[in-house]
Formats: structure tokens, C-alpha cells, sequence
């Protein structure tokens, strides 16, 4: 940014807020003045600033910290990394899940593509006309993405499936041991990767990941002297971090202790995936038992949670609804959205599609798809930690109605956009309380948006707002978080997690990333579907109201919930050392 006029102090004062600076402290009343990017002062009656934000009335965050995104092809193509820049996020960290597209050999393109498509619902269409593929090493995509620029800073971290492809061709696609040499070779790699500025490594050891044709990711049964071998890559460097999501089912102290020793050899700092299974209820206590006793110990290790379920949304416009197995409602497949809401109104139509539905043994039958009493009909303004009387299944009774019927009656509404919420992870107790555990603890961070994946299943880059609406003013099911606190935890924490010492806290010398919020007035959208991406490919889209201005690096990119047109972000070249303080003005 030029240096502000003669007759200005500051190139831009937040002026009167309420600001809570991301320590963990009660908001004061303040101007915060921002110079060449950075916080210059914070206090009362500051001089003029070239440009100001009346933010009387409102409260002052840093920028969020979004460490769990999945933007590593949005990036190539798009500028602005929606939907996170709409939620108050400044700065995401991509590249999770150990998929990503680099290191990467030609040959190998539509490979890490099928990857993506089945791990993060990312078409292939979209994928293949979007990436440019202008590099092959991680240190060339690094380079790629630096040409660029956003309305939110960037870091990357190095992919397992990518690296264990890129080393081991079709024998690490296949899932085959890695040798000696492989390791070696991965973990130069990886070395290089985080020399040239990847904020680290990412790896995935679960079920759930999958390429498109139905093949496990390639990194799911890496031994432990692969995972440890490519960490000491990173210790080599002396620095990076290492990010993996795993089952932890049926044993999850058995990996967690491996987890465990990975860290003790070598010194790098971890993070897992940590959710509420309905597979085993109560097992993330036992998760954070273990992970408390590896803090205790001086390991540096956290856990990523989440303040909502983890949800699929179906919908007639999305990948999946309770239809989508029925022969009948695949006569639709093909149709513009108005023509397939006539012939869901058709009452012939719609006896057929519910008689051949009644009677369907097929493999989905009973699954998450027509499991009416973990469905809600989604609500224009949504409630994530919805009451059992709400689902499909309890307006069926209540009305004396077909569940199906209910189902497609709510899939039919707002011209065929309606949509059915499906909380799988984080509610087996249809309630938020273990998120409220979870997001209390010491030892983790929020985390696991996936922004900018799973476009036409799940919506979660709204995570950000979310928690502050649900956990600090909204919540009537439980008790709540200081509001000081949850910005804490998506600012500074977040931010700590990953090495990120130079954002996260308003503060002088700190980046200038902030936002100014009508705390009373924010509030969610529904989800929505636009077809905004690469070959007209479809995404799901949530958006946020109560954000007056967000601010990258002194610049304002958001007003009142609009871009700027300003891209002031950039690559962030791995971790970043706490600034200098500036001297008070």
C-alpha cells in the first residue's frame, strides 16, 4: 500500500469499535489504525486516516483463520476464494487431506483428478478444464499460485497422495508398501516442498476417502515408517507441519500412539481430524484423553473440531437426495431443474416414483438417503442443532403423511431448491453438546470447513460465522462460548496452529487482516446452488449477512457483504514470525 497522504497519520482507522483483539480478552472500545498493511495503533482518538470505517456499534476481529480448506484448484483458476472470503475469512490454509495436484507428472493428471472428484465432490469436467497443469513440482505450483492474486492470503501444504504417485507410480496408487528408496525419495521431496514455502504435509488413513471409480486413496494403508520418514523430511528442513485424517475406528489408541511417536522423532508439530462418530459415540473422548497426555508430555499436537454436524445436503440441483437410486426419478437425470419440478408435480408421475420407492431392496435402501428420522427439511435461515421433532420422519407423523411424500414435498419447495439436511458426524446424540466439549478444550483448534470442496453434497466454508451465531449468541439447547473466546479460537489459534505467528491478533506489527461486524445483525442464508465454476460446473454457495467491511493486509476486500474487486492476498510462503511491535503512535 503507498504511503498514506501528508496530512493523514493512518492509511485506514476503524473508528469506535468494539474490538476484540484475538487473545482471548473482553472487546474495548477503540480505533485501530492501519499503515503499509499492518496495525500501526490501537486507542482511543487516533489522528485521521486516508480512508476510515465508522465502526461505532460494531465489534472489531482479526481476520478468521480458516486451517482446513480445499482450494488447491480454485486457486489456479479463480481470484476470489469463495465462499470462505465471504465469512470473514483472510487467510485459508489448502492442501488437507493429503490430496492436492502437485508434484504431479503429466501422466498422472486425470489420476489426481479422480482422486479429487471422489475425495472432495469436485467434478471432473470442472477439474479438467479449470487447471492449467503449468507445473510439475510442488515448488513450481508454489510458484504459479505467487503469480496470482486473491481477496485472501494463501498456504499450501504438500499432498501424500500426490507425492506417493509422483514417487512410486502405479504402486503407490495402488496402495503397495514403500521401500526404503520410496521413503527416501518422499521425503526429499517433501523437504524441498517446505524449503520452498509449503506450510507442510498432509496425509489421509480413512475409509471414506475415495477416487471417483471407488478405489481407496493411495495413502490409506502407508506404514508408519513411510508417515515417519517423510516427517523427518520436514525436521530436516526444520520446519512445516503435519495434517492427517484418519478412522481412529476400530482402534483409535493404536493410532493415536503412532501419531504419537511421529512426532517424537520428529519434533514437528501435528494435527488430526477429530468428530463425533455414530460409529463409536463416545470415542473422541478417548481421542482427547490421549491427545491431552501427548501435550502434557511437551508434544506439540492439537486436534481440528468443528462447531456443527457435519452434514450432506440433498437436494433435485445436488449430487445426492432420496430419490437418486429410484429408476424412476433417473428418467428425470437430464432435465433442466423446472422441467424436473413439473414432472415431480405430476400426480401420475409422482404415484409412480413413490410406489417403485416403496418397494426398493436396492443397495441404499434404509441408508443415510431415506433416513427419515436424521433428516430436516433445511429452513431459509438455518439451524444447525435442529430438535428431533423437526425431521422428516416427525412431520410425517404428525401430518399422517408418507415420509417420502414429506421428503419431496420439501425437495419441491422454492421452485425445486429446497433441500434435506443429513447430520452424520458430531450429532449421534441429537444434540451439540460433544461439539461444545470439543471446541472448549485446550488442546484444539477449530478447524475442517473443506471450503471450496464437496460442492454439490456439503456447504461447510460457513463455519467461521456460524460459530460466532450459534456458540456465543444464539445457542438455547446448552451452554454457550464467550464471544471473546470463539474469536480467539478461529484467529490467533487457528493461526499458532500452523506456524502463522504474524496474523490472528490486532495488535501493532501484526497484519492488518480484519473484519468489522454487526454482531446483532449477522446471521446465515441457506445454502444455495451456483453454476459459477470452470464448464458451468455447479457448487453450493452460503451467504453471510452482518459483515460490514473485511480487510486483507490493510485493504478492504468485503463491504457489507460485497467484494471490492480488490485482491490484495497472496501465496504465504510458509510459517511467518511474530512482527516487531511498532512503536505507539
Amino acid at each position: 500500500m503507498a504511503a498514506p497522504a501528508a496530512d493523514h497519520a493512518y492509511d485506514l482507522v476503524l473508528r469506535g469499535g468494539t474490538v476484540f483483539d484475538g487473545s482471548g480478552a473482553p472487546g474495548v472500545v477503540a480505533d485501530v489504525g492501519v499503515r503499509d498493511g499492518r496495525i500501526a495503533a490501537l486507542g482511543r482518538g487516533l489522528a485521521a486516516g486516508a480512508e476510515e470505517i465508522d465502526a461505532r456499534g460494531r465489534i472489531v476481529t482479526p481476520g478468521f483463520v480458516d486451517i482446513h480448506t480445499h482450494y488447491d484448484g480454485q486457486a489456479t483458476w479463480g481470484e476470489r476464494m469463495t465462499p470462505s472470503s465471504g465469512h470473514g475469512v483472510t487467510t485459508v490454509v489448502m492442501g488437507n487431506c493429503g490430496v492436492g495436484f502437485a508434484p504431479c507428472r503429466p501422466e498422472d493428471h486425470d489420476r489426481l483428478i479422480r482422486l479429487m472428484e471422489g475425495v472432495e465432490d469436485i467434478p471432473f469436467p470442472v477439474l479438467t478444464e479449470g487447471l492449467p497443469w503449468s507445473w510439475e513440482s510442488f515448488p513450481d505450483y508454489l510458484d504459479v499460485l505467487a503469480g496470482r492474486a486473491f481477496d485472501v492470503d494463501i498456504a499450501a501444504q504438500l499432498p501424500h497422495a500426490a507425492l506417493r504417485v509422483y514417487v512410486m507410480g502405479e504402486r503407490g496408487a495402488n496402495r503397495e508398501p514403500a521401500t526404503a528408496a520410496d521413503i527416501a525419495a518422499m521425503a526429499a521431496l517433501a523437504r524441498r516442498a517446505v524449503e520452498a514455502g509449503a506450510l507442510g504435509f498432509s496425509t489421509s488413513r480413512t475409509l471414506n476417502h475415495r477416487t471417483s471409480d471407488g478405489q481407496p486413496t493411495p495413502t490409506l494403508t502407508a506404514g508408519e515408517d513411510e508417515l515417519t520418514g517423510i516427517a523427518m523430511g520436514l525436521a530436516a528442513a526444520g520446519r512445516g507441519v503435519l495434517q492427517v485424517v484418519s478412522d481412529f475406528f476400530p482402534d483409535g489408541a493404536t493410532e493415536l500412539a503412532m501419531l504419537r511417536r511421529i512426532v517424537e522423532r520428529s519434533g514437528r508439530p501435528l494435527s488430526f481430524s477429530l468428530v463425533q462418530s455414530p460409529k463409536a459415540p463416545e470415542g473422541w473422548k478417548a481421542m482427547l484423553a490421549g491427545l491431552s497426555a501427548a501435550v502434557d508430555a511437551g508434544l506439540p499436537m492439537k486436534a481440528q473440531v468443528c462447531g456443527r454436524p457435519v452434514g450432506v445436503l440433498f437436494g433435485l440441483q445436488l449430487t445426492l437426495n432420496p430419490f437418486s437410486q429410484n429408476p424412476v426419478f433417473a428418467e428425470l437425470k437430464d432435465m433442466p431443474l423446472a422441467d424436473k419440478v413439473a414432472a415431480l408435480s405430476d400426480p401420475s408421475f409422482r404415484a409412480r416414483l413413490l410406489a417403485h420407492d416403496a418397494d426398493a431392496k436396492g443397495p441404499f435402501a434404509g441408508s443415510a438417503l431415506r433416513a427419515w428420522d436424521n433428516l430436516f427439511p433445511m429452513d431459509d435461515e438455518p439451524d444447525y442443532e435442529p430438535t428431533a421433532d423437526r425431521t422428516v420422519a416427525a412431520i410425517a407423523a404428525r401430518e399422517g403423511r408418507d415420509p417420502a411424500v414429506v421428503a419431496l414435498d420439501a425437495l419441491l419447495a422454492n421452485d425445486g431448491r429446497g433441500m434435506l439436511y443429513h447430520p452424520f458426524l458430531n450429532y449421534a446424540d441429537g444434540s451439540l453438546d460433544p461439539s461444545f466439549a470439543m471446541l472448549s478444550h485446550r488442546d484444539t483448534v477449530p478447524g475442517l470447513s473443506d471450503g471450496g470442496a464437496h460442492v454439490g453434497m456439503i456447504c461447510d466454508g460457513s463455519f467461521p460465522t456460524s460459530n460466532l451465531i450459534h456458540w456465543t449468541r444464539d445457542r438455547t439447547r446448552g451452554p454457550r462460548l464467550a464471544l471473546e473466546t470463539m474469536i480467539a479460537r478461529q484467529t490467533r489459534d487457528t493461526a499458532q496452529a500452523v506456524g502463522l505467528f504474524d496474523r490472528g491478533l490486532i495488535a501493532p506489527g501484526y497484519r492488518a487482516d480484519l473484519n468489522v461486524i454487526d454482531y446483532e445483525g449477522l446471521k446465515l442464508e441457506a445454502p444455495k446452488v451456483a453454476y459459477d465454476l470452470p464448464a458451468g460446473g455447479r457448487r453450493l454457495v452460503q451467504r453471510a449477512h452482518g459483515y460490514v467491511a473485511t480487510i486483507v493486509g490493510g485493504v478492504v476486500t468485503q463491504r457489507d457483504g460485497e467484494p471490492t474487486g480488490v485482491l490484495p492476498g497472496r501465496l504465504v510462503r510458509g510459517a511467518q514470525a511474530a512482527p516487531l511491535a511498532m512503536a505507539a503512535e
